[in-house]
């Protein structure tokens, strides 16, 4: 069996119906996983759920939509998976929000409070439900998609950063808590990637070229590269590495 076979393994993605998790969840389901794509609009989770299941067979994917925002929602989307499929062996903490562009002096408390909740606290609460099946199992993969944002500063998008820079240390606590019972956590910190949640970025032609100019690969990422490496992660071929953050952004950090 190839080493990045999912092969009987049961994966929640959050955020999978459009871009970084959309790629994802469709990249886990040729190497045989059977992926759950949740977002906030049932409508949305279904056309992909269709379109995996037309590719991959039927059987390949279900929708269970989930708000991130909602803790009750979050919990029902873990125990309505266990119920349809009976475990969960991966999750993907990929949903995400920034409802702000600027500097943190004119961030208003709500807008901070709605972002480390969602980019954070979320995830917290998403992990607490699917992990304890992870640990009588022995096995588990758990992966938050933070970004590069995270260890760098921003003069409009600092809120945003602050939030994905707890990711990584969110992904470093639970490896240490988690790792005993053969359960990883990880992150990947993506560079701009070519979504429609980072438009603002790259849809600016000034900023695009800036971009561009100092990437060493001289382009932005595309939402199937950065699936590449939550393949890896959930995978055997990265079954000793727990607690990093794997950066995919083409050199820019560099």
């Amino acid at each position: 069996m190839s080493l990045f076979s999912l092969t009987g393994k049961v994966a929640i993605v959050t955020g999978s119906s459009r871009g970084i998790g959309k790629a994802i969840a469709e990249r886990m389901a040729e190497q045989g996983a059977k992926v759950v794509i949740s977002s906030r609009k049932a409508d949305a989770c279904a056309l992909v759920c269709d379109a995996i299941n037309t590719r991959y067979g039927a059987g390949s994917a279900i929708s269970i939509p989930a708000n991130i925002s909602s803790k009750a929602e979050l919990k029902h989307l873990v125990d309505e998976t266990t119920a349809r499929w009976g475990k969960v062996d991966i999750l993907v903490c990929n949903a995400a929000s920034n409802p702000y562009y600027g500097p943190l002096a004119g961030i208003g408390d709500d807008q901070f409070r709605k972002i480390l909740e969602n980019n954070v606290i979320a995830n917290h609460w998403l992990i607490s439900f699917a992990v304890p099946q992870m640990i009588a199992h022995k096995d588990g993969a758990i992966i938050i998609v933070s970004s590069i944002g995270g260890l760098r500063g921003s003069s409009v998008i600092g809120a945003y950063n602050i939030s994905k820079a707890a990711d990584f240390q969110l992904a470093r606590n639970l490896a240490v808590e988690y790792g005993p019972h053969n359960v990883r956590v990880n992150c990947i910190a993506p560079g701009l990637i070519k979504t429609d949640f980072a438009k603002a970025l790259w849809e600016d032609p000034v900023m695009l070229k800036e971009r561009t100019a100092t990437t060493p690969l001289r382009r932005i990422g595309e939402p199937d590269e950065i699936a590449g490496a939550a393949i890896f992660l959930a995978s055997q071929a990265g079954s000793f590495v727990t607690g990093q953050a794997i950066v995919v952004d083409g050199g820019v950090t560099i």
